[in-house]
Order: structure tokens, then sequence, then C-alpha cells
């Protein structure tokens, strides 16, 4: 009775490892969370523009980093190389991974999912509290914002 057991739970073992979804995933300082390459990628301003006219949408994205969370590397902002364009919030898929702190006017691909949403003025000022902004500018922080946020389940830097 105990080898039947023993021989189900081993069987049963198997098939539950073997039915596991195999997600590679990385953080060699290159790569972070799932990995991913650049192939297919689009720019950040494609991303924007497809923005425009969609609530959401599962992206591949390259574009230049220009803040990241002071505090854990917890988020950060990609920019357009058009100056005059607003950024876009970029978090972690499951708080799963963290970006080097000194990332910032790096260039990186993201890979997930975007979406318009509207940001409270409490998280607004976290987000620049985070930053290591003054005082002064996270109390002038009166309005929500709306705006495009990405979650990203693999970052690749590519400089």
């Amino acid at each position: 009775m105990l080898k039947k057991f023993f021989i189900c739970l081993v069987t049963v073992s198997m098939a539950v490892s073997c039915s596991q979804k195999n997600s590679q995933s990385s953080n060699d300082g290159k790569h972070f969370g799932n990995t991913i390459n650049a192939r297919n990628a689009i720019t950040f301003d494609a991303l924007m523009t497809k923005m425009e006219t969609a609530d959401s949408i599962n992206a591949k994205v390259t574009g230049m980093v220009k803040d990241v969370c002071q505090k854990k590397g917890c988020w950060m902002s990609m920019v357009s190389e058009q100056p005059g364009k607003p950024p876009m919030r970029v978090t972690f898929k499951d708080y799963a991974f963290f970006m080097p702190k000194d990332l910032g006017g790096k260039r990186v691909v993201i890979d997930g999912f975007a979406r318009v949403e509207v940001t409270s003025v409490e998280m607004l000022r976290h987000f620049a509290e985070d930053a290591g902004k003054s005082k002064a500018e996270i109390e002038a922080i009166t309005q929500p914002k709306r705006e495009v946020s990405f979650e990203a389940s693999g970052v690749l830097i590519l400089d």
C-alpha cells in the first residue's frame, strides 16, 4: 500500500512540474524579469500614438529612461526623444524585480501592458517623493493626472 502511495505521489509531482510554464527569468544586470529581446519592439512615440485611440495594449517598447525610483528602483519613467512629450511611468509585474537607480539616460526595451489611467494626487506625491523632489515640488501637486502607464514583465538594458 505504501509503495502504491509513493508511486502515485512521484507521478503527480512529475506531472505538476512538467506542466508548469517554462518562463525564463533573469537579473544579470542587462535583463530584469522575463528575459526579452529587442525584436519587434516599437518606439516610445509609436506606443503613445497607439494609446491615443486605445485604453490598453500589450506591447514591446524601446525608449529612453528619464528617472528611476531612488528608494529601491521600484519604478522608472520613460520619455520621448522628442522634447515636450509627457513621460510614461513603468512599474514591474508583481513587484518581482527592481531597476538599477543609475539607469537614467539609458535606452531600454520593456515588454508588458500599457494602459491609460488616472493617477491620484496621493500617488503622484508618493512618486515625487521617491524621485527625491523637494517638499515644495511635492506640495505643488494638487490635481490627479490622466496618463499612460506601463506594467513591464521584462526589461532589457540596451546601453
